[in-house]
């Protein structure tokens, strides 16, 4: 419960500053195409996704430590969230003027975040061992707090019978990986 809310109270204060920040600048906002503001989000893209990555990097250190299969799970779990997640980056930077091979470049090398992150990860987290529950937990809770905060409310749009069926299967699927690597990690 303190993960969820943490991570609820990290995404309140970037709202806040997102608000603040543009209340009253002085500028006027067209729904024009801006390429330089468009370049800026390029780099911020980039920024957070190798901090992300660098997240992703330890969190998959500490599973690893914690148990190979657990490794294993967690591991596939972020590449199955990342690969979508690094094309709409990669679409991002070529929206912000990048050419394709710099685009797919940089996205790349924001990807070595994770294994620098993999690296500390090992060094810095695996002496405090007696800790991991806990780290688990926090990581846990950053999943948890994207499903319940992102994904819950997209999924009460009002969909076709077509999309619902589709959603239901994808449900379904996810439900039946989580039951099948529990299956895989000893004491479940």
């Amino acid at each position: 419960l303190g993960g969820l809310l943490f991570f609820w109270l990290l995404e309140k204060a970037e709202l806040y500053r997102h608000a603040h920040h543009h209340e009253g600048d002085g500028h006027h906002h067209h729904d024009e195409f801006d390429a330089e503001q468009a370049g800026r989000g390029g780099y911020s893209v980039l920024l957070g996704d190798s901090i992300h990555n660098f997240c992703d990097g330890i969190i998959i250190a500490a599973a690893f430590l914690a148990d190979h299969r657990l490794g294993m799970v967690t591991a596939l779990a972020i590449v199955a969230h990342e690969i979508p997640q690094e094309v709409g980056d990669y679409i991002v930077l070529l929206n912000a003027g990048l050419s394709r091979a710099r685009a797919l470049a940089f996205n790349a090398l924001s990807g070595l975040a994770a294994v620098l992150g993999g690296v500390v990860g090992y060094f810095v987290v695996g002496p405090w061992q007696e800790y991991f529950p806990y780290l688990l937990v926090v990581a846990s809770s950053s999943f948890i707090y994207v499903a319940v905060a992102d994904l819950l409310p997209q999924l009460q749009q009002r969909l076709t019978l077509k999309e619902t069926l589709s959603q239901v299967a994808w449900l379904v699927l996810g439900l039946g990986l989580v039951v099948a690597a529990t299956r895989w990690i000893p004491g479940h």
